[in-house]
């Protein structure tokens, strides 16, 4: 009887390779594509366990994202903030991707002998599940770039991996490495974007409004938010010092605007500019107008708790004032031909901004105009009447009386993240894992595998 052949089948390999092109050329997202790809080694008979990938990201809160594959379990996604690295140094020192950097290597290959001791850490876990051999590559996705992948194969067969394998493995990391650069370089686009415009500007853009003037008048609920006396703060606390203040504020403030329908637009100096698309009719008009109102009663706990932590430190307490208006707004792209900045703009802004302002006058913390009361309800009390800069007519300036605050907040609390990120990271995060995440010793040791 003739031996079996276990040579890999060229044919099936092809395959592969041709998914992973059509995939990356379909604008798969990165999960997709790595998911789709192990599935596809395993059921064209490559004899893995576990594979492991890392991509090094440009994100304003995560240096890599990490994929890790077990035959039969699928994928689970984990993501490295730029801060958890430092508090285990020691697990990336001894990991095998610091022993490819710090000798300059493409590939290291180890055989897994349980009876042997574990050169690195990961190999403890590897025995336990019986791997048998170890493959461990670096890919940069790029001469001048600091992006890049980086991954490991491991095997449970007797014997550990041929030199077929190894080939394909080797040939496919080739075009994995091409469809992943296509699907990092368009995230990175969309995150970018997403962090620095927002979501739904963000949107507009890649859907192409990317010429001076395009947009459009749209009608919304408009929030403007300010610091008070921050010029004072930045003085006694210094930049440093200053800076965590203002993301410290932003965190507790303005977060709970960038939910349930609102849009954070801009970030201006010490303030925020959002709205709540709401469309002409009444109903449309009442439920962000109420969307609006329930972010300010959050929005007002959460300073209170973040002052109160600030008086048990011995420093000073955060002021703030929020106007609340409704009106008509451009929606677009405005500024140089070659420099162009996408946000709301029009009388109503103006109108909202110096709402905000008065506060200051009738130390208030939140103001409203008449128009939006009469789409919010509630409990409100008149402050009088101020005929605004630049504005005709006179407006009406109402205040949210207390009870009417506590009343939303009892309706409906504040939802928390149950671990540990503010809302302003969850918006930015890249993906997100079905699973509670493990805690930031668990992702240090997910991605340095």
């Amino acid at each position: 009887m003739s031996p079996i052949n276990n040579s890999v089948s060229e044919i099936l390999l092809d395959k592969v390779a041709d998914w992973l092109m059509r995939a990356s050329l379909s604008d798969e997202t990165l999960e997709t594509l790595v998911r789709g790809f192990c599935e596809r080694l395993a059921a064209a008979g490559l004899p893995l366990m576990r594979v492991h990938l890392s991509f090094s990201m440009l994100h304003p809160l995560y240096d890599a994202l990490g994929f890790t594959w077990w035959r039969g379990k699928g994928v689970e996604v984990s993501g490295l903030r730029h801060e958890e690295l430092a508090l285990n140094p020691e697990r990336f020192l001894r990991s095998p991707y610091y022993y490819l950097l710090n000798n300059n290597l493409d590939h290291v290959r180890r055989r897994i002998d349980p009876a042997e001791p574990s050169e690195f850490p990961i190999f403890d876990e590897l025995k336990e599940h019986g791997a048998t051999d170890y493959l461990a590559f670096m890919q940069p996705l790029g001469t001048d770039s600091d992006h890049g992948m980086v991954g490991s194969w491991t095997t449970d067969r007797h014997g550990g991996f041929s030199d077929d394998v190894i080939a394909a493995l080797l040939k496919l990391q080739n075009h994995l490495a091409v469809a992943a650069k296509v699907a990092v370089l368009g995230k990175l686009a969309d995150n970018m974007l997403t962090t620095y415009l927002g979501a739904n500007a963000g949107r507009r853009v890649m859907s192409g409004q990317v010429r001076r003037g395009d947009g459009e008048t749209v009608r919304a609920v408009l929030v403007m938010a300010d610091m008070r006396e921050s010029t004072m703060l930045a003085e006694r606390e210094g930049r440093q010092a200053y800076i965590e203040t203002l993301n410290g504020f932003f965190d507790a403030i303005a977060t709970p605007f960038n939910r349930n329908g609102g849009q954070i637009l801009s970030f201006v100096g010490d303030g925020f500019i959002a709205v709540y698309p709401c469309g002409r009719h009444k109903e449309p008009s009442e439920m962000a107008s109420r969307e609006a109102f329930a972010a300010v009663s959050a929005a007002t706990a959460r300073v209170a708790a973040l002052n109160a932590e600030r008086k048990r430190q011995g420093r000073d307490p955060i002021g703030y004032g929020i106007g609340l208006h409704v009106g008509n707004v451009m929606f677009g792209n405005v500024g140089l031909r070659d420099r162009l900045t996408f946000s709301v703009f029009g009388s109503a802004v103006n109108e909202v901004q110096r709402l905000q302002s008065l506060t200051k006058k009738y130390a208030h913390n939140v103001v409203a105009s008449e128009a939006f009361v009469n789409y919010c309800g509630g409990d409100w009390a008149t402050l009088g009447q101020e005929k605004l800069r630049g504005v005709r007519q006179k407006f009406t300036i109402l205040y949210p009386k207390d009870a009417a605050l506590a009343a939303i907040a009892e309706e409906r609390p504040d939802d928390a993240t149950q671990d540990g990120l503010s809302e302003a990271e969850h918006v930015m995060l890249l993906y997100r894992n079905t699973k509670q995440s493990p805690g930031p010793r668990g992702l240090i040791d997910k991605m340095l595998q």
